[in-house]
């Protein structure tokens, strides 16, 4: 019998060390160095057909290497095949993490009922029963979505060689284990071995595999760090439970962009799709109040329009306090500086709070010049007009500087009915003739002038 090997991983970052220690030379945490014994038998998990060819790569010039598509399922779910790049590409590895709670296994659920290929929904967290009864709820167009309750990665893939499944998911990859190591689930051989096996699968069958990954309290994917270079999408799934919108992120993506965003809301039929952001983002009210400002700014190709929200009051301590939701404070600091020095505007003794309305974080610098906007709208106690937005970049002389895709943006305000768009001068406007009135300014003072005169 093989000898028994054991060795020393870190359960925070998955370092592997020689012996054990105190602490992590790694990620610096105390207590997290746990011994897991690895023992390796000689037989393959994943076995590739017999009757399938064996190609020898051979090296090319980059001249000679012909370029293929790649072949897409779409997933009939906008927002995520949006994130995706245009749907799962066959033979890929996607890698879905957030937080307890927050709709991960909702919407790969949603996404395996609706899809109109044949899918196998592995589950290692709840019964049969328990999906059945969360299915019911979500609407199901899709007959072929076969539910399996099983954690024994040698059990999946016996499963998997008899129904043959076009789009296999798997929730979630910590609930895995195999009988090649003797560690417990969620372990950090377990799941670097498990991954291994799902990605042989999926690249030697192009069969597109979905993981649900749980995360830490740092908010990072737990497990190893090479999981996430091990996968070929990485996605995230943020969102407050508090609330009911919930924005799905793309962290890595192979065959498509990272930039890309997808907006749901939660409701109990399951995850709606937002195809207008701004509807979330824009509180809607009666009255004209005095610190707000609406920006355009751009997620991926996508434009959207957003509420910030400001409150500069006279500071009752000493110190006065600066606090952002959804905004960068060192930004808000420069904005401040810049608005005192160049502008004269007293703000050095004033506290001032700043919001996102929606709860998302947005580090777009073409929001500069509506937060310059909010800010002394609530310090003049004067309400902006509801129906401008505004796109401008913000330096440090009081510049107003020129932002990309100012098309776009123009382009979506007028769409949503805005009437007035607020831009830097400087900035390369097409010469189409836009529906809706353009404010170009230079500076700060011309901006704050053209506001409030």
């Amino acid at each position: 019998m093989a000898k028994t090997k054991t060795t020393f991983f870190c359960q925070n970052c998955g370092t592997q060390h020689a012996k054990w220690v105190g602490q992590c030379g790694a990620c610096k945490e105390w207590n997290t160095i746990v011994e897991e014994i690895i023992q390796k038998e000689e037989k393959r998990v994943w076995k590739q057909s017999t009757t399938a060819k064996q190609t020898v790569n051979k090296p090319l010039k980059i001249a000679d290497i012909q370029l293929n598509p790649e072949e897409r399922v779409v997933t009939n779910n906008n927002e995520l095949d949006t994130v995706l790049g245009g749907g799962l590409v066959k033979g890929s590895v996607t890698l879905l993490g957030g937080e307890p709670g927050i709709g991960k296994s909702t919407l790969l659920l949603q996404v395996a009922l609706n899809i109109s290929q044949k899918v196998l929904y592995v589950s290692g967290e709840e019964s049969q029963s328990q999906i059945k009864m969360r299915a019911e709820r979500l609407d199901a167009k899709n007959s072929n979505c076969l539910i399996l309750t099983e954690t024994n990665t040698q059990q999946i893939f016996k499963n998997i060689e008899e129904t043959e499944p076009e789009v296999l998911v798997i929730d979630s990859i910590q609930t895995l284990h195999t009988n090649n190591i003797e560690a417990s689930p969620g372990s950090i051989s377990q799941i670097r071995e498990t991954s291994a096996e799902l990605i042989k699968f999926a690249k030697e069958t192009a069969t597109p595999v979905l993981l649900i990954g749980h995360i830490n309290k740092e908010g990072n994917i737990a497990g190893p760090k090479i999981l996430e270079h091990m996968v070929d999408v990485v996605l995230q799934f943020e969102g407050d439970r508090n609330h009911t919108y919930r924005i799905l992120r793309s962290q890595k993506n192979r065959f498509g962009s990272t930039s890309e965003l997808g907006i749901y809301e939660m409701l109990s039929t399951g995850l709606r799709e937002i195809s207008n952001p701004s509807e979330i983002l824009i509180s809607k009210k009666d009255a004209d109040l005095s610190g707000t400002a609406i920006a355009s700014t751009l997620e991926g190709i996508r434009p959207l329009m957003i509420e910030i929200q400001a409150l500069v009051s006279t500071a009752v301590y000493g110190t006065p306090q600066r606090s952002t939701t959804g905004y960068n404070l060192k930004r808000l600091h420069m904005i401040l500086a810049v608005l005192e020095k160049r502008a004269g505007f007293k703000l050095g003794a004033k506290d001032v709070f700043l919001n996102i309305t929606g709860g998302i974080n947005v580090d777009d610098p073409a929001i500069d010049l509506a937060v310059v906007a909010a800010i002394l709208s609530s310090n003049q106690d004067i309400a902006i007009n509801p129906n401008v937005c505004f796109a401008a970049e913000v330096g440090l002389a009081g510049e107003i500087r020129p932002v990309s895709k100012i098309d776009q943006r123009i382009l979506e305000a007028e769409k949503l009915g805005y009437k007035t768009f607020v831009a830097s001068k400087y900035n390369k406007i097409s010469s189409k003739n836009h529906g809706i009135k353009l404010i170009l300014v230079g500076k700060i003072e011309e901006a704050f002038a053209t506001l409030f005169a």
